[in-house]
């Protein structure tokens, strides 16, 4: 049996979409923030050194990171759906490519946005309009600059292709489904309109409600 260490406010929702996609049976096994640090519990430490969701245990095996999690539930238990065949190259570039980027590229920025927009919550009342001056200039300068010229390369990318690669939902568009419900959550999508149809075909998909009747609907830190 599939264990599914999840963590709430967590990109561990994606694991699950994926195992409903691919119809497996899992267990789930919840753990709760602390309500003042937003930290995960010290006892999910026991599953991984480092503490953090999503991981999984599938009998002696534990893997954590989501791209990792993917490639091995795919290729353990794919049978080669959600993701493209070797033969079709250029998908299976993309795939590739995707599946990375989630991670590599978009989330450092979204990482470091929510951390630069708690920093005057988080300050002693004395210095916040300085915390905040330093967290809206930093954020001005150089975070949402970023953070547009990469949500316009993805939605060109999906106008042109309808999804990240291969056929829906593959791996690569689950991996990137954090992210830009994430991005959807604290931003409107007007003008990425084929980011806001990626995020609506996610909402309508059946193996993703699955989810939500389990798991309860997916919820960003900070909100």
């Amino acid at each position: 049996m599939i264990h599914v260490h999840h963590l709430e406010k967590s990109r561990s929702h994606r694991i699950l979409w994926l195992l409903e996609a691919l119809e497996l049976e899992y267990e789930l096994v919840v753990y709760q923030r602390d309500g003042k640090t937003q930290q995960a519990p010290d006892s999910l430490k026991k599953t991984h050194p480092l503490g953090k969701s999503p991981v999984i245990t599938d009998g002696d095996f534990t893997v954590a990171e989501s791209g990792a999690i993917i490639d091995y539930l795919l290729q353990r238990y794919g049978q080669g759906r959600c993701q493209p065949s070797i033969d079709d190259v250029n998908a299976w570039v993309d795939y590739r490519y995707w599946l990375h980027y989630a991670e590599g590229s978009l989330m450092p920025l979204l990482v470091m946005q929510l951390v630069f927009s708690q920093i005057p919550k988080q300050s002693p009342w004395l210095i916040k309009p300085l915390a905040k001056g330093i967290s809206d200039t930093v954020s001005k300068r150089f975070l949402a600059p970023q953070l547009k010229q990469h949500l316009n390369f993805i939605n060109q990318h999906l106008l042109a292709q309808g999804n990240f690669a291969g056929p829906w939902p593959s791996g690569a568009d689950i991996q990137m489904s954090f992210p830009l419900q994430a991005v959807a959550a604290v931003q409107s999508l007007e003008k990425y309109p084929a980011i806001a149809a990626f995020v609506s075909r996610i909402e309508k998909d059946a193996a993703w409600q699955r989810v939500v009747e389990r798991a309860g609907p997916l919820t960003m830190p900070g909100q």
